[in-house]
């Protein structure tokens, strides 16, 4: 059509007259037209008539087809003549934990099965996280289950209801045998005290399961309940001379168990020592073909213990004759090793002020994974000490390896509020916060021997970075800063000030150490999948790189003051450095500052309700920079307004202060 126009236009332009399709010329221009159209026709049928001699290959893509995957027939199993050390698979998820985290184990699983699995052995195993509690040992498998790593409880007596559904389940299945272990300490006198109380109430309730003719009794002949009880400290005691069922024999042991003011406490050799005294009650008995009872071990204690040393050995020894273990213990401070428990002197005549004693209760972890730091203001509050959601690793592990319960005691667990140290009771631990267990479920440590948890951390380099620097940290303290500086005559206050560049010279020193090892594994970070090895990095290197700037700008302030700085009181004598947000006095520190603040802010969006996001909002609401303002200080001869004789004139009554006595080793 366009060229049909176009010769339109150029036919009027030549003769200015209008074409019409009757002009003389039109015919011509049909005829034209008729013979090319009938030519392409012919062309066109052209290959149709005649055989193409190149040959086509035509490619045809199968539709989708739905297809049914076949059902797997089982395996056959091959029996080995060979007897193992150990029972059971060495597992750490998937079927052993979600049966340690059942409250019935059912024929039928109802644990999602997830489909190539990545082999990473550092990735989450997905597990029902819905149940909240552990049952012990299946001793009907030929298999370790995994055991509980946590139950928060108030005091040792909620542990006492949950330990007596564990010996009723035990009771189901075989006779059994209970041995109950106690700390010899005299921190823990007064539980023993409660438990032996309780023990009417444990005995009686299944007394009266008895009588009513419960399956769990009535198909065993006789004696289907035995108990023992053993103490340890320094040593090991056995108690019971053999396993009784008399109520009043083991209420008469527990309440002769002597004190140990040593302070030692080998928790470890006596499990160890019970599973080894008791194993013949594993034995199976041929007739029966099946073991001769249950043996449960539940030990009372408020420390981690002391013999570390002993706990590989006796997590095998546990697992060879199948064995559970459950500890009702403390909670172990988040990243920490040592607790402040409180002591009252328990005779009147002595001074009754509340004294702290230092006491091993944690970490909750293998080696430590938190960032240990310091060069702040000292009257800034620091929100430790705090609990972990988890007990000691050692203890916590050898109920987890042999399917057994770690029950955390605290008589303030309050997830709800901070908890003062007027509220802790005598002979406790303060821990200032608690978090939600079913949050702290995500964060649970590695229970793995350390082998298999130094290789895990050579995977990825964000891994082995923290813990190298959490390692160095906890060596390579930092002082404190000196804050007040007095305007004294001579070279004292330049002395004053050449001591505080000092200690922040050293101070940055091991900071920037610090910041280089985490730098290291910054690379591997984005591969790390695990919530409580992403949260604990990110915290120490937002933490490390804003005491790093924190530092730096003390530094720069105390220069400044070496330098010379006039007041702007005439009455003024003294420099006063106080935490401020402005950090605009050095351009070097505006950069490391906003990367310190992008670190603790990922902490606190992605770990909310967990320790990391506590520590990590300290950090941020902690300033970053330093100000100096000025200050009065007055002179010692003539400011003091003391005189002589300590106040006591006027004569006034003389109070008499009862003499004090230092606290025992707890």
């Amino acid at each position: 059509m366009a060229l049909i126009k176009n010769l339109q236009t150029w036919w009027q332009e030549k003769t200015g007259e209008e074409e019409t399709p009757f002009d003389g010329d039109s015919s011509a221009f049909f005829a034209s037209l008729l013979f090319h159209m009938l030519l392409l026709l012919i062309m066109g049928l052209v290959p149709l008539v005649f055989d193409n001699p190149n040959v086509s290959l035509t490619i045809a893509a199968p539709m989708k087809e739905e297809f049914e995957e076949p059902k797997l027939m089982p395996e056959e199993v091959a029996s080995s003549p060979l007897v193992a050390d150990e029972i059971g698979a060495n597992s750490v998820g998937e079927i052993g934990m979600a049966m340690s985290l059942a409250q019935l184990v059912s024929d039928v699983s109802v644990v999602p099965s997830i489909m190539d699995l990545p082999m990473d052995p550092t990735s989450d195993i997905a597990v029902n996280v819905e149940v909240s509690v552990a049952t012990g040992l299946n001793f009907n498998k030929n298999l370790t289950v995994r055991g509980a790593t946590g139950e928060g409880v108030t005091g040792a007596s909620g542990a006492i209801d949950r330990l007596t559904e564990e010996i009723l389940r035990s009771l189901e299945e075989r006779k059994t045998l209970v041995v109950w272990l106690f700390d010899q300490s005299p921190s823990l006198a007064r539980e023993r005290a409660s438990i032996n109380e309780r023990f009417d109430r444990i005995y009686e309730e299944l007394g009266v399961i008895e009588a009513a003719g419960n399956p769990a009794f009535s198909k065993h002949e006789d004696k289907p309940l035995l108990t023992s009880v053993m103490a340890f400290g320094q040593e090991v005691k056995l108690m019971t001379k053999q396993p009784t069922d008399d109520l009043q024999e083991i209420k008469a042991a527990v309440a002769a168990i002597p004190e140990d003011n040593s302070g030692i406490e080998k928790i470890f050799s006596s499990v160890y020592l019970a599973a080894e005294r008791f194993k013949s009650f594993r034995i199976r008995d041929p007739a029966k073909n099946e073991p001769e009872r249950n043996v449960m071990l539940i030990a009372f204690t408020d420390e981690r213990g002391d013999d570390l040393e002993g706990l590989e050995t006796t997590i095998s020894m546990c697992r060879r004759y199948t064995v559970p273990v459950y500890v009702v213990g403390v909670p172990a401070p988040f990243g920490q090793e040592e607790t402040f428990v409180k002591w009252i002197d328990p005779d009147p005549k002595y001074d009754q002020t509340p004294q702290w004693g230092r006491v091993n209760q944690g970490p909750e972890t293998l080696f430590p994974e938190r960032i240990k730091l310091g060069f702040t203001d000292p009257r800034s509050e620091s929100p430790d000490p705090m609990d972990s959601g988890f007990g000691p690793f050692a203890l916590t592990r050898m109920c987890y390896e042999t399917g057994g319960i770690y029950f955390s005691v605290h008589p303030n667990r309050n997830v709800h509020r901070e908890v003062t140290r007027d509220e802790t009771p005598t002979l406790t631990a303060h821990l200032k916060y608690f978090f939600d267990p079913q949050i702290m479920r995500r964060y649970r440590p590695d229970y793995i021997p350390a082998e298999e948890y130094l290789k895990q951390a050579e995977t990825n380099r964000a891994r082995a970075a923290l813990l190298l620097a959490a390692k160095k940290s906890w060596v390579e303290t930092l002082g404190e800063p000196v804050l007040r500086f007095v305007r004294r005559s001579g070279p004292e206050s330049a002395n004053s000030l050449a001591q505080a560049q000092k200690i922040g010279a050293r101070a940055e020193a091991t900071l920037l150490d610090l910041y280089n090892v985490l730098k290291e594994g910054e690379a591997d970070r984005a591969r790390e999948t695990t919530p409580r090895w992403q949260a604990g990095y990110d915290l120490a290197m937002g933490r490390v790189l804003a005491s790093l700037v924190r530092t730096q700008a003390y530094n720069a302030r105390v220069a400044e003051a070496n330098r010379g700085m006039p007041f702007k009181n005439a009455n003024s004598n003294t420099w006063v450095l106080v935490p401020s947000s402005d950090i605009s006095f050095d351009s070097r520190l505006a950069a490391p500052a906003a990367k310190a603040k992008e670190y603790l802010q990922g902490v606190m969006n992605y770990h909310p309700g967990t320790p990391w996001e506590l520590l990590a909002k300290h950090e941020l609401e902690t300033p970053l920079g330093w100000a100096w303002t000025e200050e009065v200080t007055a002179s010692p001869r003539h400011g003091g307004g003391h005189g002589e004789g300590g106040g006591h004139g006027g004569g006034g009554p003389r109070v008499v202060t009862p003499p004090k006595r230092e606290p025992p080793k707890l």
